[in-house]
């Protein structure tokens, strides 16, 4: 109880704390033209480089602009460039800038004052993220380009070394947002901590693990449909709470006017058992669902002679009697109210450009996994060593039914939880002999999933964190990226999912929903199945 009421003491004071912070501004703002969000994963950096979660992805995208952007249907639209061609072997592409672009304000700049956008902007940029020394984990983005120059200020031109039918696309990834050199020069490393690009807010103040605080950019380039500059609101404030229950107790107080997901403690307040808002909260509460270019998988490690990859488990028979034991419906009942669907395809989540619900993969199905475990040698499991299965705290819950579920087949499964910042490490480091993951689109194309099995990406290289690696799967995938059009490549995508289900170095468990709620003041927010919070067209109102 005294835990409780310090701790929203706590609260009380910071908010007001940076209300006076905003209020102390040139101009006064009122809370209505605010709009309060939390995230309770913390904030590590303000740099588009680093943008590896969508804690730092959210920030990035209020505060920066690539040449692309996509909207909530996933289409590739104009952005910094106003248009671009493409050469007929696809290895180069012309960019026409707009000419109405700015910097924000700031002291890296000759008397304070942003200046003018221009191709060497995106020149210096893109050297940037592919420079080794800066280390930058968004540097894949352009693995691929062979050079980039800048004829002059208006046009920037990319040349690729092998053809990359996604490029558009990954150039709307925050990855390829766009810096300027005095930035990164006065700054240095702090530049993290000093962000400045040409987006919808500027950056007014951040303390670390408390508050965030983002102003309109008075001279962002972009527009609505009747000829009014975005964004509408004054100010974004983005708190860092990390208790879940907390951040619930925020928003359903009038606090935060966001909230994003549910969690075991709060989605029977919110929801039905069918995932339906309940009638208690409507017109209280808006709620907006989305396909979620998410999968959830378990993962394997394949790699022959690995101390870490578990003999037993590298008979594909035990690995399809743990896919098949999995009761994947439960799951998703118990603890998401059915938010989400069991993925019983591939590992292309429903949505995405080239699922195929009439691929069969994966279901629960206990006799034949009992018989899958007997054809390996372990009938009724017996002679089968413990198996571990790691994850993080967060998923815990999810874990405890897998264990339970493969208990029922004769398995014996241990759970470690490991703090979140070490099972990264493992999981990158390919320690981890079985793992819970998600993987979450990068860019929406079959190929952002796809990868993840490629052995060109083998972990720590890339996000192969199975180190599985087969030929006839990597010649697929190196015909389907050089492919140009979507349907051709489609099939050459669902033979590599069917390789995958037959070898099984991942089991896909479910394809997430998105799910969002808001305040009722707030419109304009759209959604879309990347789970981008795009603020440039968010109104409050009554």
């Amino acid at each position: 109880m005294f835990k409780r009421l310090k701790y929203q003491i706590g609260v009380v004071f910071l908010v007001f704390g940076c209300l006076g912070a905003l209020c102390s501004c040139k101009h006064t703002i009122h809370k209505q033209q605010v709009f309060y969000y939390n995230e309770s994963r913390s904030l590590s950096t303000l740099d588009p480089a680093f943008a590896r979660n969508m804690t730092i992805i959210n920030a990035c995208l209020s505060l920066y602009n690539g040449l692309t952007q996509l909207d909530n249907h996933m289409q590739v639209k104009p952005s910094l460039a106003k248009s671009w061609t493409i050469s007929p072997d696809g290895l180069k592409y012309t960019f026409i800038l707009r000419s109405d672009v700015f910097f924000h304000d700031n002291p890296c700049f000759k008397n304070g004052k942003g200046r003018k956008l221009t191709a060497s902007d995106i020149v210096f940029s893109f050297n940037r993220l592919i420079d080794p020394s800066v280390a930058a984990p968004g540097a894949w983005a352009l693995e691929r380009m062979k050079t980039c120059y800048a004829p002059n200020d208006s046009i920037f031109v990319l040349e690729l070394r092998e053809y990359y039918p996604v490029l558009l696309q990954i150039l709307a990834n925050p990855y390829c947002f766009i810096v300027p050199c005095e930035a990164i020069q006065y700054y240095g490393k702090d530049f993290r901590s000093h962000p400045v690009g040409t987006g919808p807010f500027t950056f007014k103040i951040w303390r670390e693990g408390e508050r965030l605080i983002l102003r309109r950019n008075p001279n962002y380039f972009e527009r609505d449909s009747e000829g009014n500059r975005l964004p509408y609101l004054e100010a974004v404030n983005v708190s860092f709470i990390v208790d879940k229950q907390a951040e619930f107790l925020e928003f359903m107080s009038g606090r935060l006017n966001y909230l994003s997901g549910v969690y075991a403690a709060t989605k029977d307040e919110l929801l039905t058992k069918s995932g339906e808002l309940r009638k208690k909260h409507i017109g209280k509460i808006r709620m907006q669902k989305s396909e979620y270019f998410n999968t959830e998988y378990l993962g394997f490690a394949m790699e022959q002679g690995s101390a870490y990859a578990q003999k037993a488990l590298q008979d594909k028979r035990v690995r399809k009697a743990i896919a098949y034991g999995i009761d994947r419906s439960k799951i998703l009942k118990y603890l998401r109210n059915n938010v989400g669907l069991p993925a019983e395809s591939g590992f292309v989540p429903k949505g995405m450009p080239g699922y195929d619900s009439t691929l069969v993969g994966f279901y629960y199905n206990p006799g034949l996994a009992r018989k899958l475990l007997a054809q390996a040698g372990y009938p009724q499991g017996k002679g089968l060593p413990e198996i571990t299965i790691c994850t993080t705290a967060d998923y815990l819950d999810y874990c405890e039914i897998i264990q339970h579920d493969l208990a029922a087949i004769g398995l014996t499964v241990k759970i470690d939880q490991m703090a979140s910042a070490l099972y990264r490490q493992h999981l990158m480091e390919g320690k981890l002999s079985l793992f819970r993951a998600s993987w979450i689109a990068d860019y929406p194309d079959p190929e952002s999933y796809l990868s993840l099995l490629y052995s060109g990406y083998r972990c720590p290289k890339g996000p192969n964190y199975t180190r599985f690696a087969m030929k006839k799967y990597d010649q697929l995938y190196q015909k389907a990226i050089k492919e140009p059009y979507m349907e051709k490549r489609i099939p050459l995508y669902r033979m590599m999912e069917k390789i995958l289900l037959d070898e099984a170095p991942i089991i896909p468990l479910a394809y997430d929903q998105l799910i969002r709620f808001t305040s009722p003041q707030v419109s304009g927010l759209g959604v879309n199945p990347m789970n981008m919070l795009v603020l440039k067209t968010v109104r409050m109102g009554k």
